[in-house]
């Protein structure tokens, strides 16, 4: 779960020390999605491309390691962490084991989190690579397709090394985040983080 007490403690950020963000780099319009799109539009998250106090470091890790367009995949078998410890694998929709290249992306990110000092990451959600709080259980493919909760691989490399990290559907955490680089932002109060809506409780009783 997100951990919003983390965004409200930040610093106050200036135009000459922006906060900096690390974010997947699809979320930011970049065209590195597995079928070379930007895997949609997300306004919460092209939002930050606003602030004049916010830097903002792109990274796509499936791209670093598997290049653009590619197959799609999922983690088989556990969780991203999981997968870190040598408990599950990354499997692509034809099968191919994926697991060594995308640990390898996962320590790119965090290399480039560590060299930029990021002090919040904001990941693509549900990704194999990058989702921080949902992933697909096994093959997103076909009609019985299971989400459990956990992190992808890239995700849990920066968690467990103490870096935070939120999605762009946690909207009240991107409400705190956005009132941080603006003062004059009036923060959402009906905005809700992902852990908290209807669809999660509901499917995850």
């Amino acid at each position: 779960m997100t951990d919003q007490s983390y965004i409200q403690n930040l610093r106050v950020p200036t135009t000459e020390q922006p906060l900096r963000i690390l974010m997947s780099a699809c979320l930011l319009g970049t065209t590195c999605g597995f079928d070379g799109s930007a895997n949609g539009e997300y306004p919460s998250a092209l939002k930050l491309l606003t602030y004049e106090t916010a830097k903002l470091v792109r990274f796509c890790p499936e791209e670093f390691s598997f290049g653009t367009p590619r197959e799609m995949c999922d983690i088989h078998g556990g969780t991203g962490l999981d997968v870190l410890e040598g408990r599950a694998r990354v499997l692509t929709e034809s099968g191919i084991d994926w697991t060594q290249g995308m640990i390898r992306a996962s320590e790119k990110m965090l290399e480039l989190a560590q060299r930029e000092q990021i002090e919040l990451a904001v990941l693509m959600d549900i990704s194999a690579a990058c989702g921080s709080q949902v992933i697909y259980d096994g093959n997103r493919f076909g009609e019985n397709k299971v989400y459990q909760i956990g992190a992808g691989v890239c995700a849990a490399q920066l968690m467990r090394n103490g870096f935070k990290v939120i999605s762009q559907r946690d909207f009240a955490s991107l409400e705190l985040l956005y009132a941080k680089l603006d003062k004059n932002h009036l923060v959402n109060e009906e905005a809700l983080d992902h852990h908290e809506i209807g669809w999660y409780k509901e499917y995850f009783g």
